[in-house]
């Protein structure tokens, strides 16, 4: 019998057992396998991680600690004083939105806490049990943005992560968008179009375009791995 047909009669037990109205044992799914299936983290998807996390770690602490990070704030230099421009473009971030004690700037900073997070713990799995597949400028030394392909468990674990964080950022910034263009473009609608374009609509719009091609990535493989475990390809002859 192949890897393939015994992953179907093994992973059809648990099931079988639950049609019957029984639950299956603690330990059914243990035997389940993904045979030969592996994550392999891209070089741009690493190279995004590597450089949003630190952007955004940037932007939730400056939410979180206003008003000590707003100009003349006892935290204000030398870190966030770039915030001084953009605080004049969205106004969430200004002062107008901190006196009228609007929480969704603190609520959706927060929310990049846990993000982040599984970020990091995907970016952990990735280099912590990852193999390098090619390092990208032709050596043979450990290469930070190289791919790298995880098998087994681990890279289970690491597509589930990066699925979810990216669905995360996907759906809070989309939600932050929606936000904005349901009470009337209050916060940015001031603005002029270039300065609306380069500081409002580039900066979020990477922040939707670049989770939608992660999560796709993510899912595809999550796909991939289920199809495989029911003994057949996701497409035919794939």
């Amino acid at each position: 019998m192949s890897s393939t047909q015994q992953v179907t009669v093994e992973a059809s037990e648990p099931s079988g057992l639950l049609l019957k109205g029984r639950m299956p044992p603690k330990n059914s799914y243990e035997h389940i396998s993904l045979g030969n299936w592996t994550h392999t983290a891209t070089s741009p998807i690493l190279a995004w991680l590597l450089f949003s996390i630190p952007i955004v770690i940037w932007d939730f602490s400056f939410c979180l600690l206003r008003p000590l990070t707003f100009p003349g704030g006892s935290l204000a230099w030398p870190i966030w004083v770039p915030y001084e421009i953009y605080m004049q473009t969205d106004y969430m971030y200004d002062w107008k939105a901190f006196n009228e004690k609007n929480g969704f700037t603190s609520a959706q900073a927060f929310m990049n806490i846990p993000e982040t997070l599984l970020y990091m713990l995907y970016l952990y799995i990735v280099y912590s049990q990852g193999t390098q597949l090619k390092a990208t400028v032709g050596s043979a030394k450990s290469d930070w943005l190289a791919q790298r392909s995880i098998a087994g468990r681990a890279g289970a674990l690491a597509a589930m992560v990066g699925f979810v964080a990216a669905i995360m950022t996907l759906s809070k910034t989309l939600l932050y968008v929606l936000n904005e263009a349901f009470s009337g473009w209050s916060n940015v609608g001031h603005n002029e179009w270039i300065n609306l374009v380069f500081l409002w609509i580039i900066p979020n719009g990477a922040w939707i375009v670049a989770p939608v091609c992660m999560a796709f990535a993510f899912g595809n493989g999550i796909l991939r791995a289920m199809s495989s475990a029911a003994g057949a390809p996701l497409i035919e002859g794939a």
